[in-house]
């Protein structure tokens, strides 16, 4: 029982880290001088904001992975 108790705190953890790695990377990028940064802060970016997208909706069901 305790484990699925754990669970959605694990998962609002991740949840909350992935937000943060976000916003670090889109404040690096607003801030950084460099082109070649830029694209790679903003790379970087989408690539979290697209597992986070993915992790939310296999947590609510709406995405099936098949093996």
């Amino acid at each position: 029982m305790k484990a699925k108790s754990q669970k959605p705190k694990l998962r609002e953890g991740a949840i909350e880290e992935l937000n943060a790695a976000i916003d670090a990377t889109n404040l690096a990028e607003k801030v950084s001088s460099i082109a070649q940064a830029k694209a790679v802060f903003g790379s970087v970016n989408a690539l979290l904001t697209l597992i986070g997208v993915c992790f939310l909706l296999l947590f609510h069901g709406l995405l099936q992975i098949h093996t």
